[in-house]
């Protein structure tokens, strides 16, 4: 019943007449206000202050992926530049280690070009580095989104090349994926910072695997890679019981909170406990996506379990 559910949304998340009719719905305002910063950059901006201001940081995402026109992945990564400078101006970009920013950018490289044919990757790189280089420029750092598993091998790819010139961007991995406990062996390294999250696309069983517990099971392992590494491990997960032995491992490893690894949680969900766990000295960093393209991220995030189907719905009325 769960894998029909997360079919059924991952569809609903590719039909046009569905997004029209949600996107149109009176009830999706007050979704988009709570999950999403904004359609604009001085609205991103404006979000990322408040969440500043109540002791979190931030990586913003401007939403869109899967370009298919050049001009489209060049508006892309105008409008990171264009964020990137705002964030400047509103003095957000302070960097809080040699790793680390105050606020920082996530780039899905599908949305800079990587699909576009035969030159795909080249475009992507070359736009990513042009964000690297605006980042630095301005004091933040630069992730790099994990996409479906057909792009993990170039994404990586373009990372390395990438960490040559600017060695602070970011991986993230997914642990539905057979191959991430590997990937997380090669890249818990000196200087590397990897997101851990789950994974939200619909991924064959030839590759990930199917079951919540497995992935589950899968991210603990993971857990346990990173951080009896020497990389800055960044923990992207809701599950209190995934929180807590996080940082578990990473006191059992000598890792400190609040310098040697962070919390991720999605701007939206469980915004108390975001706040609790920073009061509490962790460096927590919210997800913060924006732009008029809300629909596909949303989709994904109640596909990512069926159950969010109902926490989104409950997190309407709640802040809990």
């Amino acid at each position: 019943m769960e894998g029909l559910l997360r079919s059924s949304i991952l569809a609903a998340s590719r039909s046009k007449g569905v997004e029209k009719l949600v996107t149109n719905a009176p009830v999706s305002r007050d979704v988009v206000r709570r999950y999403v910063g904004g359609a604009t950059a001085t609205d991103a901006i404006d979000a990322a202050r408040t969440l500043v201001k109540d002791g979190l940081t931030v990586t913003l995402d401007h939403l869109g992926e899967d370009t298919t026109e050049r001009a489209q992945a060049d508006d892309v990564a105008n409008a990171y530049r264009t964020l990137l400078t705002g964030l400047d101006d509103a003095g957000l970009t302070e960097r809080l280690g040699p790793l680390t920013a105050r606020v920082e950018v996530s780039v899905k490289l599908s949305a800079v070009g990587q699909a576009l044919g035969a030159d795909g990757e080249k475009i992507a790189f070359d736009h990513a580095r042009d964000i690297c280089a605006a980042a630095e420029a301005v004091g933040a750092t630069v992730t790099l989104d994990a996409e479906d598993h057909t792009t993990t091998d170039s994404t990586l790819g373009i990372l390395t090349d990438l960490r040559e010139e600017f060695p602070a961007t970011g991986a993230v991995v997914q642990a539905y994926l057979h191959r991430t406990e590997g990937d997380c062996r090669d890249l818990a390294k000196s200087g590397s910072r990897v997101r851990l999250c789950k994974g939200a696309y619909k991924e064959p069983a030839s590759v990930a695997y199917q079951r919540s517990l497995d992935v589950d099971l899968s991210y603990v392992r993971c857990i346990n890679v990173l951080m009896a590494g020497d990389g800055y491990p960044m923990l992207a997960t809701h599950d209190p019981r995934l929180v807590a032995i996080g940082v578990e491992r990473a006191k059992a490893h000598g890792k400190q909170a609040g310098r040697d690894f962070e919390l991720q949680m999605l701007y939206g969900i469980r915004p108390n406990e975001q706040r609790r766990l920073a009061a509490d000295g962790h460096t927590v960093r919210v997800y913060l996506p924006y732009g008029a393209e809300w629909y596909g991220y949303l989709m994904r995030r109640l596909a990512e379990r069926p159950a969010n189907v109902l926490f989104f719905a409950r997190s309407l009325i709640s802040k809990g």
